[in-house]
């Protein structure tokens, strides 16, 4: 499979056929040295996938794609390297955007992207051993039917009215993540500086929300999600003591009635 679009945007895309987990292929070839700044691959073939929180990630063969692409900038801290993530999130929300036609088209915190509240994409990004650089891991439903699809809470582009071909869906997404990637370099990886930390907070669908956050440690939030602050964390008013907590990882459920 060709994709000309997409190499136009990443000339070190590599595509591969079959594929246990993109992120964890492109983590072994850097720790082997055989990578640089962004190196990429692609599978419309994911047997092993991981999401968030170590969870299989299972799709279809041929109606997905996932993507990694590793980011490496020299001068970057390890402190900036945390909106990696939310930058992958945005550039995927963005290109989504532009595939479906007047559909509400949304970031969940920290990383998945919705169309009209249904999961249509998920993001996993990961340090490279020795924090100099972080993979950002991309997966989008194109052609699941819906009674492929692996949750009740998800959807794909055929279901919302598009069919692009891996090719256009991709070189969207990569578009976006290269287009934003500048940017932050230009704002000096500050992402306040930047307008990155805007930018991510005007496509939150999180932000007013009343949430459930599942912490790491099994401790549990309930409570309205206020804002994303400058690290990247987000900002949740716990219904218990009325505090204000920042969390920088967790599992947030959407909660539709009080």
């Amino acid at each position: 499979m060709h994709f000309p679009l997409s190499s136009a945007v990443l000339p070190l895309l590599e595509h591969l056929d079959e594929v246990g987990s993109t992120n964890q292929e492109l983590s072994a070839r850097a720790a082997r040295g055989e990578t640089e700044h962004l190196s990429a691959l692609v599978t419309t073939h994911q047997s092993a996938g991981r999401g968030r929180l170590g969870r299989e990630w299972i799709a279809p063969p041929g109606k997905t794609f996932a993507v990694s692409v590793l980011l490496a900038p020299a001068e970057a801290s390890l402190e900036s390297l945390a909106w990696m993530p939310l930058i992958g999130g945005l550039a995927m929300a963005r290109a989504v955007h532009g595939l479906v036609n007047d559909r509400n088209v949304a970031l969940k915190w920290p990383n998945d992207v919705q169309i009209e509240g249904l999961k249509v994409s998920g993001l996993l990004s990961e340090l490279v051993a020795g924090g100099s650089a972080v993979i950002v891991g991309a997966g989008l439903n194109l052609t699941i039917e819906r009674d492929e699809l692996p949750t009740s809470v998800s959807t794909s582009l055929l279901l919302e009215g598009a069919e692009p071909s891996v090719d256009l869906a991709l070189s969207r997404y990569l578009t976006e993540l290269t287009g934003l990637y500048v940017q932050y370099l230009a704002g000096g990886f500050d992402a306040v500086h930047s307008g990155i930390a805007d930018a991510v907070r005007a496509e939150c669908a999180t932000i007013g929300r009343r949430v459930r956050v599942e912490l790491p440690g099994g401790a549990r939030i309930f409570g309205t999600a206020e804002t994303i602050d400058d690290q990247g964390q987000l900002v949740v008013k716990d219904d218990a003591n009325g505090s204000l907590q920042h969390v920088a990882a967790g599992d947030v459920t959407h909660l539709r009635y009080e």
